[in-house]
């Protein structure tokens, strides 16, 4: 996994509360970093994250699991070989993944293992201290698997998220604003270039 060697593009974005959905402060929400770039064949993304305690799980054990009940982190993006799909990728402290494309949250296709296979991850073991926990994930998508072998000519659209669904504390940052009542990721509308 690499972070600095040919690489196109480089962004840093903090993810924040989606004001409609949450509500709460640096106290009482997770403080994610995420770091993106990309070289000719992979999407990488770094997420440094803090939280309190309560917005903290990690039960899930294996890809293609429930990983948005966990303290996960997640990033949309828009298929770059069809107008109309996206794919999800979301992950776990622990760094498996629940992966799926289609046109929205209805029609959907999961991915093979042979999928999940091809997607670097690196982890930090998650750091408790005064009542957070503080853990890293790397994640290297391979281009192929958003539809492009060569990233280095593709703009990438989407959004970068956070969640918990099952956490003590229930919460939901985003990087772009989703503009609907109850929280909903799978909103491609609302996409905007990320790299």
């Amino acid at each position: 996994m690499c972070f600095d060697k040919n690489v196109v593009r480089f962004q840093n974005m903090k993810l924040i509360p989606n004001g409609r959905w949450d509500n709460g402060d640096e106290n009482t929400l997770p403080q994610v970093i995420v770091h993106i770039l990309k070289d000719h064949h992979f999407l990488h993304v770094r997420f440094q994250v803090t939280e309190p305690n309560e917005c903290y799980a990690a039960t899930v054990d294996h890809d293609g699991g429930h990983a948005w009940e966990d303290s996960c982190v997640e990033i949309f993006v828009k298929a770059l070989d069809s107008a109309n799909e996206y794919i999800n990728f979301e992950f776990t402290s622990k760094g498996f993944c629940y992966a799926a494309r289609g046109l929205n949250r209805e029609h959907r296709k999961e991915f093979l293992q042979t999928q999940y296979s091809q997607i670097l991850r690196s982890k930090t073991e998650p750091v408790f201290e005064n009542g957070k926990v503080t853990w890293e994930l790397r994640v290297s998508i391979p281009g192929f698997l958003i539809g492009c072998r060569n990233l280095s000519i593709a703009e990438i659209y989407g959004n970068i998220y956070k969640c918990g669904d099952k956490t003590r504390r229930p919460h939901h940052l985003v990087h772009f604003p989703v503009n609907t009542e109850k929280p909903d990721f799978h909103q491609p509308r609302f996409f905007k270039k990320l790299i």
